[in-house]
């Protein structure tokens, strides 16, 4: 009994200190919250409602703002909002299979175990020895381009990133609505910042006098520009990772085949990189209503189109050829070596 008790305040602790870190992780999105119900109240209230005069312009510009402001805020909901696919029960080790691989303790027959699952399923990329990449923590097969969330502790289907902003895990099944929001935010601060400036420079030069009205005025041109100076280099170099068919941690470690790393392995051309991404009903590309190609699980890749059009394997590498490493022998590495998460 005297162990209980300090095993039972132990968990006890640890309880607590896990809610504090899962209520603490939505302090930045909190912050972008008030951020932009600030600018609402700015925008609408101190600019359109008590700073214009013009009836005209003040309809035009609540219109327009309300648009965007929509847009918005819809796709930072779906972005927040959206889970995380893991892959799909196939990938995981049936019970059989995980109690023979963890009762045997030779690493060979282990690898055997692993390659059986392996070869049913269609996993192309490998560990940068050549091996399956299997996650030790979750007990499955990894598909390609999945990787484990130590955040969120699952595998997640095309992870890009664990972003913070949104307390989520940006992956498959958000990512077209993350670079929506990326884009939606960028015009939400140049169309503020925009409309703001001429206001801004009244109010600077002592044309208008109201105070209240002047210091958010003034606020919102600094807060707009500054978001969108920061936001604007997010959104390229995402646009850039889209149009090459690359994650954000593809970007940073090139994925491996069975004849070694390629960066460009999943490089289709800009437009079917594009169509993966949105997928190829154009009208649905600008609103956050889910219409990626596939179910995350797998995707073309480069090596097999050349294979079926021998015309592909002539062209140049997308200008990214000469920057790229050269495939390394993975002939002399096991194949059916593990990955194990750390």
């Amino acid at each position: 009994m005297a162990d209980a008790a300090p095993l039972w305040r132990r968990m006890a602790v640890s309880r607590g200190l896990r809610c504090c870190q899962r209520a603490f992780a939505w302090l930045p999105v909190l912050i972008i919250a008030l951020v932009v119900l600030w600018s609402y109240y700015a925008y609408v209230c101190e600019l359109c409602l008590v700073t214009l005069s013009n009836p005209v312009e003040k309809v035009a510009y609540l219109i327009i703002f309300h648009i965007l402001f929509v847009l918005f805020v819809w796709t930072y909901w779906k972005s927040i909002f959206t889970l995380p696919v893991q892959p799909g029960k196939k990938y995981h080790m049936s019970y059989a299979d995980q109690e023979r691989y963890e009762n045997e303790e030779r690493p060979e027959v282990q690898r055997q175990i692993l390659a059986e699952i392996a070869r049913k399923l269609p996993v192309y990329t490998r560990t940068g020895s050549g091996g399956i990449r299997f996650c030790d923590r979750c007990q499955l097969i990894k598909p390609d381009r999945c990787h484990h969330c130590t955040v969120c502790a699952i595998c997640v289907l095309k992870m890009d990133h664990h972003c913070p902003w949104v307390n989520n895990c940006i992956g498959f099944s958000n990512y077209k609505f993350f670079l929506l929001f990326l884009a939606y935010s960028l015009l939400y601060c140049l169309y503020i910042a925009a409309t703001v400036f001429k206001y801004f420079i009244k109010y600077w030069t002592g044309e208008l006098t109201n105070g209240r009205s002047k210091f958010h005025v003034l606020f919102l041109l600094f807060v707009a520009v500054m978001f969108f100076v920061s936001l604007m280099f997010l959104f390229g170099y995402h646009c850039w990772l889209v149009s090459r068919n690359r994650s954000t941690l593809e970007a940073f470690s090139a994925p491996v085949f069975q004849n070694g790393p390629d960066k460009n392995g999943f490089n289709l051309g800009f437009i079917k990189n594009l169509q993966q991404v949105f997928g190829e009903e154009k009208k649905l590309w600008l609103l956050p209503i889910a219409s990626s190609q596939g179910d995350g699980h797998f995707f073309p890749m480069r090596a097999l189109c050349e294979a079926q059009n021998p015309l592909l394997a002539n062209e140049e590498q997308w200008g990214d050829d000469g920057m790229d490493e050269e495939p390394h022998d993975s002939g002399e590495a096991s194949s059916l070596a593990i990955e194990r998460e750390t």
